[in-house]
């Protein structure tokens, strides 16, 4: 399919006609539209943020993990987040530091007026741990995910670029990390223990919570030992989205889901997964949506079914092979 390129922006047969709107090609008299005032609550949809693509306040940052995506196209003006070198410490299993990331924001031109919009591939997966980590350093009112991400975005062939951004650099200054955001070992063995009145949601496969899985197919982060931690409760991260848009399920929707598996917002909550991003993607409903008070345990089952001596309840009675 032949491609043209209007305004810095690639368009691809049905993308013409967004491409050229978002582009923001002159309205009567050579002026622009002037910008949408920020969506309410923790999420955007793609129609605001097709409309804000030229608006200053706004920073879009695209956190996704399969390689040369990006580069490949991506929404225009976004910023590429690598989760792999970016949000996390690249020696020691650990978010990114604070020095770290105040100077990607900055060079992003961020400030403290700035409504941050997140995106990314895998339904939103790693995006959702770019805003876990944001909301750990204090910027969590500024930042929104794009409902459904890229895979919506793509869907309804809206216009994707191949150039970088570059913007002017501001000058921010993070506050030390929110430590209640985040849960440790520790924190999940004293609730196991009962020594911690929380109640522990494993959002993986339910293959994987049995024991049947060590881990999802093609994974590298593998554990020696399979199952769930004891008294967890299996709510799929999928649950919570439309399978067709990638979408948040509503409000009630989701309160729901979670009640009938007993998560109601009575007890704090703890969330993990494999690595910690799928369970960023519940964080983020349990938390930003439905306003619970949320830890995610991003050492996860990595951590955990590593570790010698720690309780594992393996439905399946899988043991491991070496491989």
């Amino acid at each position: 399919m032949s491609s043209s390129r209007i305004s810095g922006i690639f368009v691809r047969g049905r993308r013409s006609f967004a491409a050229l709107t978002v582009a923001g090609l002159a309205v009567a008299g050579g002026a622009f539209a002037a910008p949408a005032a920020a969506q309410e609550g923790p999420l955007v949809d793609v129609g605001w943020l097709s409309e804000n693509l030229e608006n200053p306040k706004v920073r879009v940052f695209e956190v996704s993990v399969d390689p040369g995506v990006y580069e490949r196209g991506h929404i225009p003006g976004a910023v590429n987040i690598s989760w792999h070198t970016d949000l996390v410490d690249p020696v020691k299993r650990d978010i990114v530091s604070p020095a770290k990331f105040e100077e990607l924001l900055e060079k992003a031109g961020v400030t403290k007026d700035t409504t941050i919009v997140l995106y990314g591939d895998n339904n939103n997966w790693f995006a959702a741990w770019g805003a876990w980590v944001f909301n750990q350093y204090g910027l969590g009112d500024q930042v929104k995910l794009l409902d459904g991400g890229r895979k919506l975005w793509e869907k309804q062939a809206l216009p994707l670029d191949t150039k970088a951004p570059s913007f002017a650099r501001s000058d921010l200054t993070l506050p030390p990390a929110k430590p209640e955001l985040r849960a440790r070992l520790a924190d999940v063995l004293e609730t196991v223990d009962g020594k911690k009145n929380a109640v522990i949601v494993d959002i993986r496969s339910a293959d994987e919570y049995s024991g049947k899985l060590f881990a999802p197919e093609g994974s590298k982060e593998l554990s020696i030992r399979a199952g769930h931690v004891p008294g967890a409760k299996n709510v799929t991260w999928s649950k919570a989205v439309d399978p067709e848009t990638g979408k948040f399920k509503s409000k009630e929707e989701l309160r729901k889901l979670y009640a009938d598996a007993g998560v109601d917002g009575s007890k704090p909550v703890i969330v993990y997964c494999r690595i910690g991003e799928r369970s960023s993607h519940t964080w983020y409903a349990l938390s930003r949506i439905l306003g619970y008070e949320v830890k995610n345990y991003d050492g996860s089952w990595t951590e955990y079914g590593n570790s010698v001596g720690v309780p594992v309840v393996n439905l399946a009675g899988t043991v491991w092979q070496g491989k």
